[in-house]
């Protein structure tokens, strides 16, 4: 079918990003004969890619590998007809009717509804031994891992409101969390300080740096400096966690979409609908509160049922005027 600017690469819906939101929504989209085009981005599968057993997600008693359950989820995705492109999207024009999207080798495909489930990116402090240690004691995600850490003393880094949090979660499950906080107060609510400060078993660092991890095969010890005195030592723990927030993976619909101050796209209550007709989001790009498996996939859900009523009242619009035009 061709396009209102003739090009021949024109779909009734397109979505960006895959993950649980984006395989969720193409499974949907998918049975309801929407014949969905997906483009996955640079890391197919989101975040889980980078994870190792995912337990909390329903269906896997026995858990499973985050790579694995990505697998399954595009397997599913693929059963129903869901046509996957391995490319990025750099360009969109969302305001344009129909949508226009260009990818990294330059290709334009248009599209009548477009979903957006780019995710988020976990910040790291940028030091070596995150990469070296991932999936062996590092995590950005304590609701996610914590539970592996059990009985354990871990490690936080953070100071927001996430990290004070995180910390709180995990001073259920390990036995000590030891919390470093850059500078000498905190960034987190009167209210989270005060509950981070009355836990027994959380113990500050202040004016306190990581700057490397040891271990072998994993995470055993987290080295720290003093960012005032200078002063260097190592602290003994079986988990690291970082806490310094997320960055959304929007910045190509900046300045076309609503978003909030951090980047994090904003839909109408209670639907996947943006500000823009026959614009959804699912998953972390608008979600900077919960960001688990489980939610992104029910936003995937909302997201191809929202598309799939908008495209119906599109398409009978369409229909409509084209018989006004011939009459």
């Amino acid at each position: 079918m061709q396009s209102a600017n003739g090009s021949d690469k024109h779909e009734k819906l397109i979505i960006i990003g895959s993950g649980p939101a984006g395989y969720t929504a193409a499974i949907y989209a998918a049975r309801a004969e929407l014949k969905p085009l997906m483009f996955s981005g640079l890391q197919p599968g989101g975040q889980l890619m980078i994870t190792t057993d995912v337990e909390n997600y329903p269906g896997y008693p026995e858990a499973v590998m985050g790579p694995e359950m990505m697998e399954d989820f595009r397997k599913q995705a693929e059963r129903f007809g869901t046509r996957i492109k391995y490319e990025l999207i750099t360009k969109v024009d969302l305001k344009a009717q129909p949508k226009v999207l260009t990818t990294d080798s330059g290709e334009t495909y248009t599209a009548d509804a477009v979903i957006i489930s780019t995710g988020a990116t976990a910040k790291w402090l940028g030091i070596e031994a995150e990469q070296t240690y991932a999936n062996r004691g590092v995590s950005a995600c304590a609701v996610c891992d914590g539970f592996f850490f059990k009985g354990q003393e871990v490690a936080i880094v953070g100071a927001g409101d996430t990290a004070a949090e995180e910390a709180l979660y995990l001073s259920k499950l390990a036995s000590t969390v030891h919390m470093l906080v850059r500078r000498d107060e905190m960034r987190a609510s009167k209210i989270m300080q005060k509950r981070v400060m009355n836990t027994p078993n959380i113990k500050i660092y202040w004016n306190t740096e990581a700057y490397d991890l040891s271990g072998d095969p994993k995470v055993e010890k987290v080295h720290i400096r003093n960012n005032r005195t200078g002063e260097e030592s190592e602290i003994a723990v079986g988990g690291f966690f970082v806490a310094i927030g997320h960055k959304p993976n929007t910045e190509i619909f900046a300045g076309q979409l609503d978003m909030d101050e951090a980047g994090y796209i904003i839909n109408q209550p209670g639907s996947s609908r943006t500000n823009i007709e026959g614009v959804f989001v699912s998953g972390d790009a608008a979600d900077k509160v919960y960001r688990q498996a489980v939610t992104a996939a029910g936003t995937g859900c909302m997201a191809a049922l929202d598309a799939e009523r908008w495209l119906a009242a599109y398409e009978a619009e369409q229909e409509e005027a084209g018989v006004e035009a011939r009459a």
